[in-house]
């Protein structure tokens, strides 16, 4: 799963779901074939997972849909897989909040220098850990999923090697935890958080509130941004960003790679994730022409965190 993903997830009102199980390489050559595919509807959202922590070979292809998936819809979905697909099977789910369901009762992660923790949890006794509370809600990033967790360690990383960031992007921030991460690192930094979703305005400012963040527009606070990818007036006033980050999807990191590139400075940094390692390449190539290069990399499970830096010229 990853940020885009769970956010569109809950916001189908007539919520459709076909599933498809299979071997994790059939499953995953069928997220890269998705990737592929330009002429995917939009308003289909695909993710594929491990069925359970026991069973890591054994996946599953989910597809959400707005409406009762037809013929034709089933059928692209059969085309991602070479060769014979496996059965689909198709459900109505109910009119509930999947996304917060799918997150109750959740346990709490250690990553890097943070502890994150649902209200359900207390904070960590350890002093040398920073404790967020993030309650299960309608976005994305209770720092459970591997792409998070990668993406908190990473950070606590680039901190520890020496990287100065005085201006901070989050962009897909869902809950707001990786800015808050970024901003307990560079205190003194402007931050600003961004998403396509328009519930995570209130997600984020919730969430700030309850762990000491102030929303607003100095050094040290978060300001909150509804926008796809880059394109909005003040996200790119408030650039260029010596800190970027985005846990995203694999298609969008790519195509987003021009962009991004604008707003960051010679010598500044990008963290991607969201990208299965089998995507690995294509995002990693894409930010090569881009003018970035690798400064350290981290697979947590299936997924990989990428740390780049833009080239200096001359």
């Amino acid at each position: 799963m990853n940020g885009w993903t769970a956010k569109w997830a809950h916001q189908m009102a007539d919520s459709w779901k076909v599933t498809a199980y299979g071997k994790k390489p059939l499953i995953q050559g069928a997220l890269l074939a998705h990737d592929d595919a330009l002429d995917w509807d939009p308003e289909v959202v695909l993710s594929g997972c491990e069925i359970a922590d026991d069973q890591p070979d054994d996946w599953m292809l989910e597809a959400w849909y707005p409406r009762k998936p037809g013929a034709a819809d089933k059928q692209a979905i059969k085309a991602l897989f070479a060769g014979q697909a496996p059965a689909l099977s198709v459900e109505k789910l109910e009119d509930q909040d999947w996304l917060t369901l799918s997150q109750e009762g959740v346990e709490p992660i250690t990553a890097g220098r943070f502890h994150v923790h649902t209200p359900d949890h207390p904070p960590s006794e350890d002093g040398d850990l920073t404790s967020f509370v993030i309650p299960a809600s309608q976005a994305f990033g209770t720092g459970q999923h591997e792409t998070t967790a990668g993406c908190l360690a990473m950070l606590t990383l680039m901190k520890s090697s020496g990287v100065t960031a005085r201006n901070v992007a989050d962009i897909g921030t869902g809950t707001g935890l990786l800015a808050f991460a970024a901003l307990d690192l560079w205190p003194r930094a402007h931050a600003t958080a961004s998403d396509i979703d328009p519930v995570c305005t209130g997600v984020v400012e919730s969430n700030a509130e309850a762990n000491g963040f102030v929303m607003g527009h100095r050094a040290g606070e978060l300001t909150m941004i509804i926008a796809d990818g880059m394109e909005h007036p003040l996200l790119q006033a408030r650039g260029p960003y010596d800190v970027l980050i985005a846990n995203i999807l694999a298609g969008p990191l790519v195509e987003l790679a021009p962009g991004f590139a604008a707003s960051v400075p010679a010598g500044g940094h990008i963290l991607l994730a969201g990208l299965l390692t089998e995507q690995e390449q294509n995002v990693r190539r894409a930010y090569r022409r881009a003018g970035f290069r690798l400064a350290k990399r981290l697979v947590n499970g299936d997924w990989s965190i990428l740390w780049l830096r833009k080239r200096t010229t001359g």
